[in-house]
């Protein structure tokens, strides 16, 4: 799980996405359900890499156990994606950047080439892993643009959000007292 913070980015108007910046790196351990906060992005993947395999567990933090508090409460005072287990760690050299929709609904996935280009597709990865001779070592199973569930329960009241079956009307709740 990823609770999410606003950053600076584009305009929200024009792009349409709303530039979120993972504000903090979360696991639930499986004994206890606590959630964990992990230190970096990178131990993050390392986790989520192997999360089926190896379901993780308070024990594996230093100095910590299921008999301690959580590290943080799942609520919502801050919106909460939950990822997918076992996508791929980011290619060394690459960056997996997650830029939330605007409307919630979702979230995009795209990578950062060393070279700098923006890759949003398996298609656009594997014609620059042609085009680049130091990528020769990289598989297309190594990238994955799977990406989290944004959890509704934590959506921030005043979004406008999509609510009717056929995908066309939007909803747009308010806070109380706003009318």
């Amino acid at each position: 799980m990823q609770p999410l913070e606003k950053s600076k980015g584009k305009s929200p108007k024009k792009s349409g996405l709303i530039r979120k910046s993972i504000g903090a790196y979360a696991v639930q351990c499986e004994a206890c359900l606590k959630w964990r906060l992990i230190d970096t992005e990178e131990e993050y993947e390392e986790i989520r890499s192997r999360f089926i395999e190896e379901p993780f567990v308070c024990s594996k933090k230093a100095d910590v156990s299921c008999e301690d508090p959580t590290d943080i409460e799942y609520d919502d005072t801050r919106t909460w994606a939950a990822d997918k287990p076992n996508i791929p760690k980011t290619p060394k050299g690459f960056q997996r950047e997650l830029v939330l929709r605007r409307d919630y609904s979702k979230m995009d996935a795209y990578y950062t080439t060393p070279s700098g280009k923006k890759v949003r597709a398996l298609t656009e990865v594997a014609t620059y892993l042609r085009s680049d001779p130091d990528c020769k070592d990289l598989s297309l199973s190594e990238f994955n643009f799977a990406v989290p569930k944004i959890m509704p329960d934590t959506i921030p009241a005043h979004i406008e959000r999509k609510v009717s079956t056929n995908g066309n009307k939007k909803m747009k709740t308010s806070n109380k007292g706003d009318e």
